[in-house]
């Protein structure tokens, strides 16, 4: 047996925040709310900086916000399906145990901002690149659910901040293993340097910057960080071949949204600087 170190994480010894009666406030649940507000605030000083009303941050929520939720509760279920084949209700709506995807939640939520910046005449790429910043520090906040939880941990581990996760929450093979990576962690510190990369960017380079860049850099930056994390983890996941889903569709989005970036400032060197429209 696999004994955790006396420096180890401990795991935490509930995943409820507090109960009253039937209503059981949960910690997935909290982070998930403080994620969103923060992104909402951050995401409001952006629009102020581009001549926007940040007021806007808080109207695109209605369409941003549900749609996100459901695509990202949609990804889960279809990429990990076969936990909840044999009962499939009333688990797939279950989303305090866990189980978003954030894949589903930026396609979901991007949908509500093509509909929001629709409605609103705003440019849909500058609504993006306001958006990026704080949805990147959103998922960075948004992982501890996932420590009160104790999921989304990775291989064995003996370092000094390793997880301890209970043998309940063990995966299969591993039962006699007490603590592991702490991949929430690790991605949610990666999630907080790219949302102050994306916030550099965004000012120090502002005159240079094409709308959609800064939510091209963001898709990548998050990615290549996601593909790393996906290495380290040990949990049931979908395949591609004999790869981890999440992991084949971190590397080409990684690669591809990278090459998108490139390929849209690989002249502006020969044909000069080109002005940067921000109210289109």
């Amino acid at each position: 047996m696999t004994h955790a170190s006396a420096l180890t994480l401990p795991s935490p010894p509930s995943p409820i925040l507090f109960e009253a009666g039937p209503f059981a406030a949960r910690y997935y649940g909290l982070f998930i709310a403080l994620g969103i507000g923060v992104a909402t605030w951050v995401t409001a000083r952006e629009l102020v900086r581009r001549g926007y009303d940040g007021a806007l941050a808080l109207d695109a929520l209605f369409f941003v916000v549900p749609l996100g939720f459901i695509g990202a509760r949609l990804y889960h279920v279809a990429t990990d399906y076969e936990l909840y084949a044999e009962e499939p209700f009333p688990g797939i709506f279950e989303v305090w145990n866990g189980g978003l995807g954030i894949y589903g939640a930026v396609i979901g939520g991007f949908v509500g901002g093509l509909l929001f910046a629709w409605i609103r005449g705003i440019n849909p790429l500058v609504l993006a690149d306001a958006v990026a910043p704080g949805l990147v520090l959103a998922q960075a906040i948004g992982r501890w659910g996932n420590y009160f939880n104790q999921e989304l941990f990775g291989r064995p581990s003996n370092l000094p901040w390793a997880i301890e996760i209970a043998p309940q929450n063990r995966p299969a093979g591993y039962k006699e293993t007490a603590s592991f990576h702490p991949t929430f962690l690790y991605e949610s510190m990666w999630d907080l340097l790219v949302a102050l990369v994306l916030l550099l960017v965004a000012r120090r380079f502002s005159n240079r910057l094409k709308n959609g860049d800064v939510f091209l850099l963001y898709v990548s930056l998050y990615s290549a960080g996601r593909f790393f994390v996906e290495t380290l983890r040990i949990d049931r996941a979908f395949l591609i071949g004999d790869f981890r889903g999440n992991l084949f569709v971190a590397s080409v989005l990684a690669v591809t949204f990278a090459l998108v970036l490139l390929l849209r400032h690989a002249g502006a060197g020969r044909g000069g600087p080109r002005k940067r429209l921000t109210g289109e």
